[in-house]
């Protein structure tokens, strides 16, 4: 899985995102030519990280295409979310943020080659009621696992488990048809070492159908813990091959960094051949396939 954080401050207005401020006399002296969003890469999903204070608000969302009979998604969480805490997210503010914060080509013209001297200016980038037809209790309290509670939100039926073993938690897991990807029990053991549940969501059919939606549509969760974490090892647990995760963070406090992963920084502000404009969407993803590459493809890389 390669990784790729955009964090920004909630507190910024608009244009101090992208531009940094001349002075009154001087301008802008170029355009926008390309951006590089994430319809540039496969498979890639989407994370939309909100903190405030100990509040979290996570909303998922990915690209999957396939049989919705073999979508399911598990992630980690540091409490019993209740129903209420649970939601549908919108796709067009997930849109809308991945257009906002998408790195941008920037062509600059001088008209007047003995014009006052202005400062270069640079684009910086990354600088519901109960499921009908739940597993029985008593089967997972013989394998250690707990649900502790059911819900159907949207198209999704939704689980919270807890387990006392991750070897219990995966057979149950197995047995209720979810399909896990080679070598995920110790990493569920470590969530489980650290008092972690788990949020289990599979696609409800007749739900979906109902409700008349072609795509299935992000997942909200909202919950209060001092704990400030996005577990992301376990990503979809159907995954076939790797995936690029885009990480939205927003805070009022500052930049968002990883603490169990090398940060990197993209190359930005740097000069290109102008024939670059011209193809910018595979030059930004050559570039980026190349710094995964040099970082041994254990890093996330910070756009902006």
């Amino acid at each position: 899985m390669r990784n790729v954080l955009r964090s920004f401050c909630l507190a910024l207005s608009a244009m101090s995102l992208c531009i940094v401020a001349a002075t009154p006399a001087q301008a802008f002296c170029g355009f926008y030519v390309a951006r590089a969003d994430t319809k540039l890469f496969n498979k890639a999903s989407q994370v939309v990280l909100v903190r405030d204070g100990d509040r979290t608000v996570l909303t998922m969302a990915n690209d999957f295409s396939g049989d919705i009979n073999e979508f399911a998604i598990v992630i980690p969480v540091p409490t019993v979310l209740e129903r209420e805490q649970i939601h549908i997210g919108d796709q067009a503010v997930i849109q809308h943020l991945d257009a906002y914060t998408a790195p941008r080509l920037v062509e600059y013209h001088d008209a007047d080659p003995c014009a006052v001297v202005r400062r270069r200016l640079s684009m910086t980038a990354a600088e519901s009621a109960p499921a009908a037809a739940m597993p029985a209790a008593d089967q997972a309290k013989s394998l250690g696992v707990t649900i502790e509670a059911t819900y159907t939100v949207g198209e999704y039926d939704i689980l919270i488990l807890s387990a006392k073993q991750s070897t219990g938690l995966v057979t149950w897991l197995k047995e209720n048809e979810y399909r896990l990807p080679a070598g995920v029990e110790p990493v569920l053991n470590s969530y489980l070492k650290q008092g972690l549940k788990f949020f289990v969501a599979k696609v409800n059919i007749e739900e979906q159908s109902k409700l008349g939606f072609n795509k299935l549509r992000p997942i909200q969760i909202a919950y209060e813990s001092p704990r400030f974490m996005l577990p992301i090892r376990l990503g979809m647990v159907n995954a076939n091959g790797p995936q690029e995760l885009f990480v939205y963070a927003l805070t009022r406090t500052g930049r968002v960094e990883t603490t169990n992963y090398a940060t990197k920084r993209l190359p930005t502000g740097q000069d290109v051949p102008a024939f670059v404009k011209d193809d910018f969407a595979n030059f930004y993803t050559s570039m980026f396939t190349r710094q995964h590459e040099q970082a041994n493809k254990r890093a996330v890389f910070l756009e902006y």
